[in-house]
């Protein structure tokens, strides 16, 4: 009962706030995002009789504290979905710098439950397996179907679980990544989403977006689909400053590369920013126009030059970590 999965990250366009339960991890509303290779989280699991307890590894450190305990909640629904009581050996790797805004937690948790559900011989479809991943991360169930994708909100794994969109955009897509390191708290703005004052502007646009960016990806319209991913990251950003601790996580780093892409696109270059919960910047521009852009944004951060990833499978064994 051994398997290995990888899963590419996802940088989220129309980015889910805030979950209306924090156990299943059911958000609030909808949310897109693209998935960004060669970028990846790779794991390894085998459940075991042997074994007198889990043993959870994250690129080379024990698992701790509340990273074990989400962990343990992904495996603990595999086990009772299989009927199973084995423990378990969790070992996983990243390719990217985690916990800087780069969605590490999307591809950690998607690998982790492609790997686990495949373990158990399970033979879930890859929408029902985006609702095991949700579970540890809601963005992580779009990672499991890969490219771009959408996860539904629902009060179940019925309705809450995540779709991948068809669109001639994944080829030309290229994501300048500028890395900008710096501490950030995802689970606890998510926590308290709904006590920002901007939220409930924020949920009375978001379904329109969703709508929108639906239809932009379906007619392969760049500028529409981003634009609309950049405008998201400034209502993100807006929701997130006004909650109780007024997280701001851009660093004066992150607003040069804004300005910079601004300048680029008034000098005719099809490009645009977006981020996450974090510092650091996806910059989103085409395949003929990437070098251009990366020499431009490389000029304040790290880079690393992104395409879009498929979705989570399942590796062969001497891929295996152990």
């Amino acid at each position: 009962m051994k398997a290995t999965a990888r899963a590419h990250p996802i940088q989220g366009l129309v980015k889910y706030h805030g979950m209306r339960d924090p156990d299943l991890r059911l958000p609030y509303h909808d949310s897109i995002s693209v998935c960004t290779a060669p970028s990846n989280t790779t794991t390894t699991v085998e459940f075991d009789a042997a074994l007198a307890s889990d043993d959870l590894t994250i690129d080379g450190d024990p698992v701790t504290g509340r990273a074990a305990e989400r962990v343990t909640q992904v495996v603990d629904h595999v086990r009772s979905l299989a009927g199973i009581d084995d423990r378990v050996r969790f070992v996983s790797e990243s390719s990217f710098p985690t916990n800087i805004g780069f969605g590490s937690s999307s591809s950690g948790f998607a690998a982790a439950a492609m790997a686990l559900c495949t373990a158990a011989d399970l033979g879930l479809t890859r929408p029902e397996i985006s609702t095991v991943a949700r579970r540890g991360s809601s963005s992580a169930a779009r990672a499991v179907t890969g490219a771009f994708s959408h996860l539904r909100t629902g009060l179940n794994d019925e309705d809450c679980r995540s779709e991948r969109i068809e669109t001639d955009l994944e080829a030309d897509l290229r994501v300048v990544a500028a890395e900008v390191p710096a501490y950030k708290e995802t689970e606890e703005a998510h926590a308290e989403a709904a006590d920002s004052h901007m939220f409930e502007a924020r949920m009375a646009h978001i379904h329109g977006q969703i709508a929108e960016m639906r239809d932009a990806l379906r007619r392969a319209d760049f500028g529409d689909t981003f634009e609309l991913a950049e405008h998201d990251s400034l209502s993100l950003a807006a929701t997130t400053m006004t909650g109780p601790a007024g997280w701001v996580y851009w660093q004066p780093t992150t607003l040069a590369v804004f300005d910079t892409v601004r300048e680029l696109r008034d000098d005719g270059v099809p490009v645009y920013f977006s981020t996450d919960t974090g510092a650091s910047v996806y910059v989103n521009t085409t395949e003929e126009y990437v070098d251009r852009v990366e020499d431009a944004v490389s000029e304040h951060a790290p880079t690393r030059v992104w395409e879009v990833g498929g979705p989570a499978r399942v590796l062969d064994e001497s891929e295996a970590l152990f």
